[in-house]
């Protein structure tokens, strides 16, 4: 009699999940990644573009100017509570750019300001960007040796 309503209170338990777990489209959620990352290029371009022809820079300061103006777009979307809509419409299209990266450090800096300057933002602001920062420093140096044995071994 126990195992028969151990059983019945699974399966219930089994259709309430399925009933609040959201559906995913995978076609759908490509499509939104590849329209919202490819306005944030677009928007890139148009001001790597003015940067060049309109401001007169060469294209390495042009370059970094438009990365500047990307990361305080993301920063200022990101205070304003805005940039999470436009993750949540785009998610990988919207957290892959640089624009991404942005958010991912301005978000803790603001969540957790209300905590002080060292044991609120200045402990926290690499919560979500830590990793990333870590395993690419780890990673190119992992890669970097690698390259420099191969080439060390044509050598021989």
């Amino acid at each position: 009699m126990e195992s028969l309503k151990s059983e019945k209170s699974k399966k219930e338990y089994e259709e309430y999940v399925e009933s609040v777990t959201p559906k995913h489209c995978l076609i759908r959620n490509m499509g939104k990644a590849f329209l919202t990352g490819g306005l944030i290029c677009v928007l890139g371009q148009i001001l790597l573009n003015l940067f060049l022809h309109q401001a007169g820079l060469d294209r390495d300061t042009a370059a970094s100017w438009c990365s500047i103006c990307l990361i305080l777009i993301s920063v200022i979307l990101t205070g304003l509570n805005l940039y999470p809509l436009l993750v949540k419409f785009g998610g990988a299209g919207a957290l892959v750019p640089i624009t991404g990266f942005a958010n991912s450090v301005a978000a803790p800096a603001i969540e957790y300001q209300k905590e002080g300057q060292v044991f609120g933002i200045g402990c926290k602001i690499f919560t979500i960007a830590g990793p990333v920062i870590l395993y690419g420093i780890f990673s190119s140096w992992v890669l970097g040796v690698l390259y420099w044995m191969w080439n060390w071994f044509l050598r021989i």
